[in-house]
Order: structure tokens, then sequence, then C-alpha cells
């Protein structure tokens, strides 16, 4: 599947802050995606890029600046342009992701942390569908595209960041590993998380970052005061709760202290390795989800809906296809697997719903996607005896700016794991999680109406529940996912559908006159 792509493909664009008074700027780029050949752990191959870089290039653009890319393919997938942070239309299929960036006064570095393959991801995630079977894992993790000394022939692909003593660096971290959530930490410096999903929070000092895939978070780093006779591990782990096989390894970069003539030695100095919580520490996750706070002030005001027009259960899981006459499968018990949300496994249509949706033609989806369970079990004790769930192309109609609740609820059903769901067109705030069954009764009476981080991804925490709520200002059609690639390929992922608003600027553009037709 193309979307697999995606963790070989990390396109930043960085947005500078600008004063008011300055004028806005059309700023244009070209995006030609090719295959580049690509030589990691001592094995070569042609791999998808952008501009023939991996990681892909950036964007570098002021605030209130207008940005045109055009992107032209040359090779045999589909890609599609998702701009994360800015309401854009877009079919649904994220294939190539962008990520937006605001620049600062000090110096910036992004790691972002995409999987590497020896074999081809195409090949693997087809054999996986033909199967049943979950993917084959990655050979190794990367930081910047460099999986670092851990990884055998990979001691001179290692990522450095160099820095000087006594200033402070914001570094940007991007997961773009799309079957893997990760702590990440630098060994003997702390962190400061001020950011997540480009919106800003309260201030939170931690010694380990946990990034879900597609989540992107801004931490600050302060560097001693003196460059110390040392060099320091910076590391990431993989944050795994399923039950299934995953890459348990460990990619590191390094961090050098630069000396007074600018020059930085890694000869005969001490190396200091970060202290990272276990690979199933979800006690850890759990703390560091519930500590992140929206900086809610006058400058950065918090918008989330007091009342609500509209509330939604989902659940959110495995499940399992029966194996097609005449054909062995892999997955559970001889199934294939599978996966939903409402027990709706969501099928792919022939034509853009996005277009559908524009020209009144709603026959290729049903506007009739569940807003809860049909059936009510124990979601996270004994999962029931019928794991098999139902397909269809089905979405949730909403008129323009209706306040939506959602309260995500994960469930045992062939194992609890964490799923980290991503909201296209819209940003949410996290007003509440949990473990175990969410209570309607109760555990609403506890929710944070004043202060719950904003985001765009966010982990459902194994065996637990989490509440969103946003509101539906965007008109268009709005894909909402599992950002782990398996689980989407598998159809964890339904559609909302926002109509157009009474003003001019809150209704949906035409289609381009030159759009290609299938």
């Amino acid at each position: 599947m193309a979307s697999l792509i995606s963790s070989l493909l990390v396109v930043s664009i960085l947005l500078a802050v600008a004063r008011l008074s300055a004028a806005s700027t059309t700023r244009h780029y070209k995006f030609d995606i090719t295959m580049q050949k690509v030589t990691k752990l001592c094995k070569s191959k042609s791999i998808v890029t952008v501009n023939g870089q991996f990681p892909g290039p950036r964007i570098v653009a002021r605030e209130g600046d207008r940005i045109v890319v055009k992107v032209v393919n040359h090779v045999r997938y589909n890609i599609t342009m998702h701009c994360v942070h800015h309401s854009v239309p877009h079919p649904n299929e994220p294939d190539l992701r962008l990520q937006l960036h605001r620049n600062g006064p000090e110096r910036h570095d992004v790691v972002a942390r995409p999987r590497w393959f020896n074999a081809d991801p195409e090949a693997i995630i087809s054999q996986a569908l033909r199967t049943g079977a979950g993917p084959n894992v990655s050979d190794a993790f990367t930081i910047n595209g460099l999986p670092g000394p851990f990884y055998n022939c990979s001691k001179k692909d290692t990522f450095k960041l160099k820095v000087k003593p006594g200033k402070t660096y914001l570094l940007r971290l991007i997961n773009a590993a799309l079957n893997d959530e990760f702590f990440f930490s630098i060994a003997n410096h702390s962190l400061t998380v001020v950011e997540t999903d480009a919106s800003y929070v309260k201030p939170l000092d931690v010694d380990v970052v946990l990034v879900t895939p597609g989540q992107t978070t801004n931490v600050l780093l302060r560097t001693a005061s003196a460059a110390p006779n040392a060099s320091f591990l910076l590391a990431i782990r993989p944050y795994a709760t399923g039950q299934g096989t995953f890459d348990n390894t460990t990619a590191v970069g390094i961090l050098e202290y630069q000396n007074s003539n600018g020059r930085s030695s890694l000869k005969n100095i001490p190396l200091f390795k970060p202290k990272l919580p276990a690979l199933n520490d979800t006690a850890y996750a759990a703390n560091y989800s519930g500590r992140l706070r929206r900086l809610a002030d006058a400058w950065h005001p918090v918008d989330v809906p007091q009342a609500v027009d509209r509330r939604f259960f989902f659940t959110v899981g495995l499940g399992a296809d029966p194996c097609p006459k005449n054909q062995t499968c892999q997955g559970p018990n001889g199934t294939k697997f599978a996966a939903s949300i409402n027990n709706v496994s969501f099928t792919m249509p022939t034509t853009a719903l996005l277009q559908e949706h524009y020209q009144r033609r709603p026959h290729v989806y049903r506007a009739d996607f569940p807003e809860e369970p049909l059936f009510f079990y124990n979601f996270t004790g004994t999962p029931p005896n019928n794991t098999f769930v139902e397909h269809g192309t089905r979405a949730v109609r909403l008129p323009f700016n209706t306040s939506v609740e959602v309260v995500l609820q994960g469930t045992s059903v062939l194992g609890a794991e964490s799923h980290p769901m991503h909201l296209h067109g819209h940003n949410f705030y996290v007003v509440g999680r949990g473990f175990g069954n969410f209570d309607p009764v109760d555990d609403p009476s506890r929710f944070n109406l004043v202060d719950p981080v904003e985001r765009n991804t966010v982990g459902v925490p194994v065996g637990g529940w989490l509440a969103v709520r946003f509101r539906a200002d965007n008109p268009g059609v709005w894909l909402m996912h599992c950002h782990i690639d398996a689980h989407l390929s598998w159809g964890l992922r339904m559609t909302w559908v926002v109509d157009d608003g009474p003003l001019p600027n809150q209704k949906l553009p035409p289609p381009p006159s030159d759009l290609p037709t299938c």
C-alpha cells in the first residue's frame, strides 16, 4: 500500500516568525518525486524521495505567506501531499507527509524518525495483506535518516547534533516511523516540552519524551554552561503495547559539544548513554501524556467547546476477516487481520470522497456511520467469541460549526494496544483519559475543560479510553484513522463530512480546472 511510503518521506515546512507589519509573500516550491538509490546497513536499494533527498527537503516561509507547491510524481506509486497543521482539502490517503514548524531566534534542529527496511516496503505490505498476517518488522530505526552505530555496518551513518555550551536549542521531534511509538532521551540532559502538534503547551520538564506515530513535539534543550569533556547519546526506543512482533532495537545519535575553536572530537572522551523506560512502560507513557496542558493565556486562548452538539462513542481495535476460499491465511486462528471503529472496517472507494461530496453524489459512501457500538460488552475484559468485522464506506455528516465530543474506547479484541488516532482538517482538545471502560456517568465530571492539550494525533491508552472535543468548522471530507500503518491498512479509519457554512470563506472551494479524471 502506498501509505507505507510515508514512513520513508519527511518534508518539513519551517515557518519563520515575522513582524505583523511585514508584507506576505507567495513562495513557490517544486517537489519532484523520484526513486533514489540509497545504501544503509550495507544494503543498497531504491527508495521514494522528494527532490532526491532522504529525509525530504523543508519549505521556509514566514507566517502569513502563501505557499504554492507543485508536485511532479515520477514514480509508479500514487502520491498525496498531506499538509498536517493547515486546513486544506485533500484526498483521503496520506502518502506524503508534510510537517509545519515555526522558527525562533535560536538555532533549531529537526529530529525525524523514519524506519529502514532492507526489503521493499511495498512487497512487505502486499504480502501481509495477501496472507492476512502482520507485516514484517523494520531492520532499523533512523534519526534524520541515519541508523547509528548500534546496527551492523552503520557506524558511519550516525546523526550528530553539534551544540555550544550555555545555549538553548529547540529540537523538533517528528515520529515518521508509522508503526511504532517512541521514547526519546538525551543522556545527562533534561528537556522542556513547549509545543505538541504545532500547539503551545505549558512548559513541562522531562527526561524522556513520548512521541506516537504522526505526532510532533518541540522541546528545549539547554546545554551545560561549560563544554564537558564528554559526548552524549540521544536515543529512540519503541514503546510497544501490542502482542505481535516488533522491532525492539534502539537507534542513537551523538550530542557533541564544540570547543572554543568551533571543533568537536569524540576521541578518547567518555560517551554517556540515556536511561530509557522499558519497552512496555505504560505507566510512564500515561503519566507523561496526562501532564501535558495547553498554554492557556490571553495570547493563546483555549477554544474547547464547553457545550456539545453531538456525542460519539467509538470503539477502536483489531478484528478479523474470514480466510477466502482455497487460500491459506496466517492471521489469528487461520483468519486475516482486520481493524475497525465501532466494528466497521473502512473500505476505500474507487472515487475520491471529497469530489463526490462536492458534486453532491453521495452514492460512493453512506452517511450512517454508527454513533456507538451496535453491541456493548466488557471492552477491556474478555473479548467476544466473534471477532469478525463488518466492511463499508461509511461517514458521519455534520452541519458546519457543530461541537463534537468523541470518546475513543480501546478494546482487547485480539489483544489490547495503544492506537494513535489522527484527525485530518481539525485540531482537537484531549479533555479526558483513563484505563478500563469509559463510565458515561462519572468520567465526564473529571473532564479538563480549562487547559486541555490541543493535538491532531493522540494515543488511545492501551486497555483504556480517551475523550476529545473539536469544532467542525472546516468544510470537506476528513479522515480519522489510526496512525499505525498496519492498522490503517486493515481498515481502522472513518470519515467526517462537514457541510458548508453560510459565509463565502466557509464553503468548500471547487476542484482545480486541471483535476485529472479517473
